[in-house]
């Protein structure tokens, strides 16, 4: 999903605390198709209800936000509105692919293979209506913000970010520096060990943060360049040309200054790269907003997770008790300085 600018930028390593006090734009179906992912049982089957309703998201949203808010930090969740004409060739092979691993992941099931099962399980990870439909609610019931993007919510958040209504956009992908958002944050109160996807290996997950300003320093390059750059990799809204990764076109950028004239060196045609910049520097977005957190609407909660999803009381009423008490209203643009890491 998105570019992978992992070889090419710097993370630095934070921890929980550093976010006290800070709000935070989060990618809200980035956020849920980590829960849908991880929170499964051993087989890849994900978390339901009595009533055979997914509700792997509903866990994460919980468990993640009461700590969040413990911490001291103002989650505030971003959620996509209408998709780019662009994007869609990427939205139907992500169809095809979960779709496929739907199949590979029953064969797997019914050969006993639970390691196999495990890995197409959260292959074939999607995001439902309904699923979506009931985050809100949940979110609305916790206090927490939600905002509707008119379009991508990755570029709602980093536009939030760049205002200092938000201190940094939180996603999995690097597309919000593309966006502009001045700091990624990435693995969002997540660590420890996880399972790297097909593979039986693991690795350790630290929350780290990426600075736009950083990155574009240390490569010499302008946002619109690091933008050309991606596109010649290929984007979710762009088939790249084959054969170039990070390093490969870095070079050709920095040789020729832009895309056009890295496209004219290879000799290749790129159809449409104009439209796909432009989604990145001239994306909708609104002002249409509200960042306070509220107290938790604990008898709705307890009645949305417990008698309707099957959630134990005593966990829901320890999630609660952790988020009563709202934090200060965090002040706009506040900063770390690098020396913090």
């Amino acid at each position: 999903m998105g570019v992978n600018l992992t070889d090419l930028v710097k993370f630095h390593e934070m921890e929980p605390g550093q976010l006290k006090g800070r709000t935070v734009a989060i990618d809200a179906y980035n956020a849920i198709y980590q829960f849908l992912s991880v929170i499964r049982q051993p087989d890849g089957t994900p978390l339901k209800d009595s009533r055979g309703r997914v509700t792997s998201h509903l866990a994460g949203l919980l468990n993640r936000n009461a700590n969040l808010i413990e911490m001291g930090m103002v989650p505030v969740y971003v959620f996509d509105g209408k998709p780019s004409r662009l994007k869609m060739a990427t939205i139907i092979e992500r169809t095809e692919r979960r779709a496929r691993a739907q199949q590979e992941w029953k064969v797997a099931v019914t050969a006993g293979d639970l390691e196999v099962a495990y890995t197409k399980a959260t292959q074939s990870t999607k995001i439902t209506n309904e699923i979506v439909e009931s985050s809100r609610v949940l979110l609305v019931m916790l206090g927490i913000p939600i905002v509707q993007a008119p379009s991508e919510g990755e570029a709602q958040a980093a536009y939030m970010a760049m205002k200092g209504d938000a201190w940094a956009a939180s996603s999995q992908d690097f597309d919000s520096l593309l966006f502009g958002a001045p700091r990624l944050l990435r693995n969002l109160t997540m660590s420890g060990r996880r399972k790297m996807p097909g593979r039986n290996e693991y690795r350790d997950v630290k929350m780290e943060m990426v600075e736009l300003p950083e990155v574009l320093i240390g490569l010499e390059m302008t946002r619109e360049q690091l933008i050309d750059l991606c596109i010649l990799m290929g984007t979710d809204f762009n088939e790249g040309i084959r054969g170039i990764g990070p390093k490969k076109g870095l070079k050709l950028i920095k040789e020729h200054g832009n895309l056009k004239g890295a496209i004219a060196s290879l000799q290749k045609e790129m159809p449409e790269y104009e439209q796909v910049r432009d989604l990145f520097l001239k994306f909708e977005h609104t002002d249409d907003y509200s960042l306070e957190l509220q107290r938790p609407e604990r008898e709705k909660v307890m009645e949305l997770l417990v008698k309707e999803h099957d959630f134990s009381e005593q966990r829901v009423v320890n999630a609660l008790d952790k988020m009563f008490k709202v934090p200060e209203k965090p002040a706009k643009g506040s900063q770390l300085s690098l020396d913090m890491f």
